[in-house]
């Protein structure tokens, strides 16, 4: 199968390196030149949870383009995703496959500029969600964070022989669950990120953050409005493997237990890969976490949770909390606020003063 991945971050170019390793017709492409030319002239380099290995990949930079791509893999940063498929345009025809490759809810304004420049948005466009983690570290060197499987489906449901095709390719990579409610899927990450960007108000290991009881009872505030604001606006929030949003809708101090286990599972479950690594891992934290401290750069918050919001908006449904969360991550990023556990103090005397703490 030919595959062009646009991003060869961790998402993307752990993708494109076990697709090739297992006979694709791989090409990563990225914009960070360093980046491509070490690809080039020593492949990918991954340790992390599988141990070390190196494959040779081809790479290219976004201007270098040409011809068929084949099917087209945006695992950019979710803010970089409208800008990258405007490049590709002229390289698409009526048949060609885009798939929204990375978090946020992207599937939309891809297919609307596809539309706007006279292409079939909603034949071209799929769906998916990579639940796998890793890093960038350096040029032409990946670190592999945890497993995780990926959901991949058609925007209109369908169980099509493309979906299929491509699954069975990924699947090189990690489990690939075909959905036929994938925008429920893609709404179930969003919701559930939330308690990720709560995460990284702080530095510190996750352990420290969501592992306190505490501080999970606020991740659980704000995930259980985030699902709030979903419901709202019609989505059925599907379940993946360390969320269940049934477990965010606590009425007793029982079923406040129950969601703290289970909060306490999914932090197991993204961690249980390293146990007996003898990999000192360098991300520590969320990919919110990594871009703030160690690229120092901004977190692509905007244009996923910050889109949660604007839906919630659209529907009158109450955002506040994942308001406030947001724009607490916004002024770290804009250097008007220090990363630190009296973040967590302040959005939990927020949630207190609003009536919107757990039972």
């Amino acid at each position: 199968m030919k595959i062009t991945i646009i991003g060869a971050g961790a998402i993307g170019g752990l993708a494109g390196a076990y697709m090739t390793k297992a006979g694709h017709d791989v090409l990563l492409v990225d914009r960070w030149k360093e980046h491509v030319d070490a690809l080039n002239a020593k492949g990918l380099t991954i340790d992390g949870v599988r141990g070390e290995l190196n494959v040779p990949v081809k790479a290219a930079m976004p201007d270098q383009l040409a011809g068929d791509l084949g099917t087209v893999l945006i695992a950019t940063k979710s803010q970089h995703a409208v800008d990258a498929l405007r490049q590709i345009i002229p390289l698409l025809t009526s048949e060609s496959l885009v798939v929204s490759y990375q978090n946020g809810f992207n599937e939309p304004d891809l297919v609307k500029v596809l539309d706007d420049a006279g292409l079939p948005g909603a034949k071209i466009i799929m769906g998916s969600i990579p639940n796998y983690g890793g890093a960038l570290v350096d040029p032409g060197y990946i670190e592999f964070v945890h497993e995780g499987p990926i959901q991949l489906g058609e925007m209109d449901g369908s169980i099509s022989p493309r979906v299929n095709e491509l699954a069975e390719a990924l699947s090189a990579l990690t489990n690939v669950q075909v959905s036929s409610n994938i925008w429920g899927q893609i709404w179930a990450k969003e919701v559930y990120s939330a308690q990720v960007v709560f995460s990284a108000l702080a530095d510190a290991r996750i352990h420290e953050t969501l592992g306190i009881e505490r501080y999970a009872r606020v991740s659980g505030a704000v995930v259980r409005e985030a699902l709030e604001i979903a419901e709202a606006n019609g989505i059925t929030v599907e379940a993946f493997d360390f969320f269940d949003p049934a477990n965010y809708k606590p009425q007793t101090p029982a079923d406040t237990r129950k969601l703290l286990d289970n909060i306490n599972h999914a932090i197991w479950l993204l961690k249980k890969d390293q146990t007996g690594k003898a990999h000192d891992f360098k991300k520590k934290g969320s990919g919110i976490w990594w871009d703030i401290v160690y690229r120092n750069r901004p977190s692509e918050v905007r244009s996923s949770n910050g889109k949660l919001i604007a839906y919630g908006a659209k529907v009158g449904a109450d955002t506040r909390l994942n308001d406030r969360l947001c724009s607490m991550i916004y002024e770290i990023e804009e250097g008007k606020r220090q990363l630190g556990f009296h973040n967590f103090d302040e959005l939990e005397a927020y949630i207190n003063d609003i009536g919107k703490a757990l039972p």
